[in-house]
């Protein structure tokens, strides 16, 4: 008997990302386009449970609005399990619990911290053994953010994403996350930008095929400066964002005039990201959006990827 069957479910936890830079390549004739990212994994985690079962289910609670995520084989977790199964030849099943802290649907990666939690949960719970570049191997064809939510910390990601490189990062990064009510569809967003880019290709200029992260960014995570980082963000999906949600666009402003350093769309969005210079300068304009009749949370960053935990 193994110690999983003994002791009861493998618990992990995974952490959902923000895109301190993100720079999106011109539109590939493959319909896809190059990025170039800085990925910072902060203190919201998805936590998954895994228990033996002779099939493959899974159930969902959260702190967070869980509208429109399935239980069936479309999320992304259920299908980690089945992959990691279908690779490593077990023939059991398994029930997943997950715990979702990160907003669905807000451009952070929780679906994809779901996957990484069930690939360490499962490789744990079955006993299969598999190495940290396996399991990231199996992460890549899960999706592109899915490795970094294995990796954790800051890291730099380039092609879609997926192709990673740790970037240091000293010292802590405090951020105000502003949740909305509705998603945004992230192939939507992509689509906009690409309308967006036709529409003004004269004053924008041509795009790189192959975008590089800013040298502004590494030096700041480097130096663990959160002003010099604000200086540096940024993300060419928020244009897109902006004109598919406009009601972004005054907590955007609200946010910068009550003291954050810089905001920024998180990822496809909507949620968006206050960088500020301090834990208590964040808890301060925390409680002012609260105030504001807005759902918002503190994190911070940079914390570990996916881990085992009792």
């Amino acid at each position: 008997m193994s110690l999983a069957e003994t002791f009861g479910p493998v618990r992990v936890r995974a952490p959902g990302k923000i895109n301190v830079f993100l720079e999106v390549g011109r539109l590939q004739d493959d319909g896809y386009h190059e990025l170039a990212t800085a990925f910072q994994a902060v203190s919201l985690f998805e936590e998954v449970a895994a228990s033996h079962a002779d099939g493959f289910s899974l159930a969902v609670t959260g702190t967070v609005a869980l509208d429109g995520v399935p239980v069936d084989d479309r999320n992304l977790a259920l299908r980690a399990a089945r992959l990691l199964a279908t690779e490593t030849g077990y023939r059991g099943g398994v029930h997943l619990d997950v715990h979702k802290q990160v907003p669905v649907a807000g451009g952070m990666g929780g679906g994809s911290a779901d996957a990484a939690a069930a690939l360490v949960a499962c490789d744990a719970l079955w006993e299969t053994g598999l190495s940290s570049s396996e399991l990231h191997r199996l992460a890549a064809r899960l999706g592109a953010d899915v490795p970094f939510a294995l990796m954790g910390g800051t890291a730099i990601g380039a092609g879609r994403g997926d192709r990673l490189s740790p970037a240091l990062a000293r010292g802590r990064f405090d951020w105000v996350l502003v949740l909305s009510d509705e998603g945004v569809s992230t192939p939507s967003v992509y689509g906009e930008l690409d309308r967006h880019r036709d529409e003004h290709r004269v004053d924008i200029g041509p795009i790189r095929d192959v975008p590089e992260v800013d040298a502004d960014v590494l030096h700041a995570l480097r130096a663990g400066d959160a002003r010099m980082l604000a200086a540096a963000v940024r993300n060419d999906l928020q244009v897109a964002t902006l004109r598919l949600r406009p009601d972004l666009a005054p907590v955007l402003e609200r946010g910068e005039e009550w003291g954050a350093l810089a905001g920024i769309v998180s990822g496809s969005g909507p949620t968006v990201a206050f960088l500020c210079g301090s834990p208590e300068e964040a808890l301060e304009l925390r409680a002012r959006l609260e105030a504001a009749g807005h759902a918002a949370l503190h994190a911070h960053g940079p914390v570990p990827g996916a881990r085992v935990v009792s």
